[in-house]
């Protein structure tokens, strides 16, 4: 095994997905209602265990990840830390908002630095540590898809977001469990990687549509559209050429990463009705980002 490698590919995966996971945590508690205390206690469980482990992501990264990664706007954006402290200031749930700070100053990792066998054993429990946190997040989400599905609970948070956000947590779980037991990320092919960011895309252009205030006739028609769009790229997946699909998916992801941009920024401006917090416009962004490197990869 390349301990330099694994140790690289991990930390890179925890910096991305640990904060979506942790986010994806404090999206299912703003969206419980009061009869469901013990569901909003359970998301506070995780969101807190999460910020933990991409804290410690965070400690050992410094010098030992890639440009790419850093400077691709996956890990943290120009407008994370504003809308972080206003998510926080509109649902009165925390945020440990020190992080993002500290991301913002990470450094660049040297392709040509010695192995460190400690920062192995610490990078191997931060993935133990991972895998046990996403067995329980798995679980909780599907738990509360199923109530929701049953009319058990209400939460503001539309079933398909849920089942989106089981979706990915799934394939977090998927690359950690590939580097314990390869060594490396798992070596899928760029028409699967297409269809699955493709469907996350089109999702994305659905929440936005459906969380916009009805005024927004622009901002909807034009969210509506990167639906529509993505839903094309999705049906082209199984038969096109991969390298063919691979500019188109890149072009489109282009635009709607810039669009995200705009709605992130208009909405912590103030400048758009929505009921969308201002931390899901950035992750939402934030994925695009990554999305986008994984593209152009």
């Amino acid at each position: 095994m390349n301990t330099d490698n694994y140790t690289a590919k991990s930390l890179e995966l925890h910096l991305f997905f640990g904060r979506i996971m942790k986010e994806h945590s404090l999206f299912l508690r703003a969206g419980f209602t009061p009869a469901n205390p013990s569901f909003s206690e359970r998301a506070e469980f995780f969101k807190r265990e999460f910020e933990k482990l991409l804290s410690q992501a965070v400690s050992l990264s410094n010098g030992k990840v890639s440009e790419d990664v850093l400077c691709s706007g996956e890990v943290v954006t120009e407008f994370t830390a504003l809308a972080e402290r206003q998510t926080e200031r509109f649902t009165g749930i925390s945020i440990n908002k020190s992080i993002t700070e500290r991301e913002l100053h990470l450094q660049v990792g040297c392709p040509k630095g010695r192995s460190n066998p400690n920062l192995y054993r610490q990078v191997k429990m931060l993935n133990q540590r991972a895998l046990k946190l996403l067995d329980g997040l798995i679980s909780f989400k599907e738990t509360v898809l199923r109530n929701v599905l049953q009319c058990d609970m209400f939460t503001a948070n539309y079933p398909l977001l849920i089942e989106h956000i089981i979706r990915e947590a799934k394939l977090y779980c998927e690359y950690v469990l590939a580097l314990e037991n390869e060594g490396d990320l798992p070596c899928r092919s760029m028409k699967e990687i297409e269809c699955f960011w493709n469907r996350i895309m089109m999702e994305h252009a659905l929440f936005i549509r459906g969380l916009l205030d009805p005024t927004e006739t622009e901002l909807f028609n034009s969210a509506d559209g990167f639906a529509k769009d993505y839903s094309v790229l999705l049906e082209s997946c199984n038969n096109a050429h991969s390298r063919t699909l691979n500019i188109s998916s890149l072009e489109e992801t282009e635009k709607f990463r810039n669009f995200k941009a705009a709605g992130t920024k208009g909405i912590e401006d103030c400048k758009i009705r929505s009921i969308i917090l201002p931390l899901l416009a950035d992750h939402v962004l934030r994925e695009a980002n990554h999305y986008i490197r994984l593209l152009k990869y």
